[in-house]
């Protein structure tokens, strides 16, 4: 395996699936079905989930909703996808912890870092809720964090598309796929990947990001395996 432990950052947009709202419990299965195969294979696996298919804190804000408010009310959508995920994961034989960044004690663990390392080397995934527990920060900012704590080898943020490209691919038909590129180039190029916060913390860091086509059944295990999937970003 090219990697032994990685954080895969899922967006809460994917769980929608087909659906305009909420959970879809056929793209949860196929994710779990998607997991635990790396995971069978010895990979250790941490999550960071966003909570966008429930509730964006920065959209409560623009409709004149209190913005600390408005992301607390989004660090508890990501518990509740966690929750949804930690079931999935669980159904298809994968053991699985969540730990979340605000005190939940009745529904997940609190984030203790030696404990999630502890999980992790014990063959659980542990998927992390709550973002980074602080409003202002995206759930960007809290994969990039928990990866850095957890000493992950790499970021892999799955997503809609399969990769970086020019431009988008669903507006442009002439944008064009890069398979390698560098931090400084996606900042000079104006590319989004992350929010700038999240973004420079894997940089000053040299945590490689790479950004991948999640929704395609069997990419995880390929590109763990070291196929050239996706987008890597790197120094």
């Amino acid at each position: 395996m090219k990697f032994k432990r990685v954080l895969l950052k899922l967006s809460g947009e994917a769980l929608m699936g087909n659906r305009q709202y909420g959970i879809d419990p056929e793209r949860l299965a196929e994710y779990a079905q998607d997991i635990k195969q790396v995971t069978d294979l010895g990979v250790e696996v941490a999550i960071v989930i966003g909570g966008g298919n429930i509730f964006r804190g920065v959209a409560g804000a623009s409709n004149g909703m209190d913005r600390v408010q408005g992301d607390h009310m989004g660090m508890l959508a990501t518990v509740i996808n966690g929750l949804a995920l930690q079931s999935a994961l669980e159904d298809a034989d994968v053991p699985t912890r969540l730990q979340t960044a605000i005190k939940i004690n009745e529904v997940a663990e609190p984030f203790i870092r030696r404990k999630a390392m502890r999980h992790l080397q014990k063959g659980r995934v542990v998927i992390f809720g709550g973002g980074t527990g602080n409003p202002y920060f995206t759930t960007d900012s809290a994969a990039v964090l928990r990866a850095i704590e957890i000493e992950a080898d790499v970021i892999l943020k799955g997503t809609r598309v399969d990769g970086i490209y020019t431009a988008d691919p669903e507006k442009d038909t002439t944008a064009t796929k890069f398979d390698f590129i560098t931090f400084e180039d996606v900042l000079k190029k104006g590319l989004k990947v992350m929010d700038t916060t999240a973004f420079t913390l894997s940089q000053e860091n040299e945590l490689p990001i790479i950004v991948f086509d999640m929704n395609k059944k069997g990419n995880l295990l390929k590109l763990i395996s070291g196929e050239q999937i996706g987008t890597q970003v790197n120094l």
